[in-house]
């Protein structure tokens, strides 16, 4: 496995492969589990070699003291990518991604960005579309991995590669789960004994917001799940919204032929959780 720092290191590496091999690749921000690992596998699958990045990214976090408090420990992570025959590790430091200027830069998702995640977290998708475009000029990859836990994120990466023009094909990866149905997260290991142990009511919640859609109204439904949470009293409430999958605009009636998914955002103490389903 191989383990690069620097920019001009990894591209002088990449560049120096054939042209005929393929070259997927997984964004990640380290702290890695059982999810990037399903990525990881898939993308060995589908490429002759796999490059996964490991970076912080600190332009998307709308709040330092999360930054902060968000989980590292890059020498665990090397480990684990070593175990499962990963081929290259990148993993530069701020300075090295920003070149000095930690900041990002302006971006237009057909306003994509300004649906749910992006009315509570004011810049976050510019910093996403900031670093993601500066990892696919670096990596070149043929394919690139992104999990459907952050689906408005990859709904906005999508957007990001056609209006840009970059080269690279956006494969969605279905959402890993814990046995009790909580989406994996690096935010999970954060999480208190009592807090781990009511976390799966989030999805509980969404699987029957899922059997309600069939018979019920929109906001009969979004009225029923903010009950729940107002009955709970470990889990707040952010946000819950059903919304179109492509345009990720709240509906508040079903219409034929549009799909739906359901988002949800919840606080565990200060500990930030999401989810979604298919509806």
């Amino acid at each position: 496995m191989d383990v690069f720092y620097k920019n001009k290191t990894i591209e002088a590496y990449l560049d120096s492969l054939d042209s005929t091999v393929s070259v997927g690749f997984v964004p990640t921000m380290g702290a890695l589990h059982k999810g990037h690992i399903s990525l990881i596998e898939q993308a060995k699958s589908e490429n002759n070699i796999v490059v996964v990045s490991i970076f912080v990214n600190p332009t998307q976090f709308d709040k330092e003291e999360d930054l902060l408090k968000y989980p590292k420990d890059l020498k665990k992570d090397l480990e684990l990518l070593k175990s499962i025959d990963c081929d290259v590790v990148y993993a530069p430091d701020a300075l090295e991604i920003y070149n000095n200027q930690i900041m990002s830069n302006s971006f237009n998702f057909d306003g994509l960005e300004h649906q749910m995640e992006g009315k509570h977290r004011k810049g976050h998708f510019d910093g996403v579309g900031t670093i993601v475009k500066k990892l696919f000029e670096i990596v070149k990859p043929n394919r690139a991995y992104f999990g459907e836990k952050d689906f408005q994120q990859l709904q906005i990466i999508k957007k990001l590669v056609e209006k840009h023009h970059l080269p690279v094909q956006i494969i969605p990866c279905a959402i890993y789960r814990e046995d009790d149905g909580l989406a994996m997260s690096s935010r999970n290991s954060r999480l208190t004994g009592v807090q781990r142990e009511e976390a799966p009511f989030i999805f509980q919640t969404l699987k029957t917001a899922k059997e309600k859609f069939k018979s019920e109204s929109i906001s009969t439904i979004i009225e029923w799940v903010e009950k729940q949470f107002n009955a709970n009293s470990i889990l707040k409430l952010e946000y819950f919204e059903i919304a179109n999958e492509t345009t990720l605009i709240s509906a508040n009636r079903k219409r034929k032929g549009n799909n739906y998914r359901a988002y949800i955002a919840v606080f565990a103490g200060e500990i930030r959780l999401i989810d979604n389903l298919a509806l």
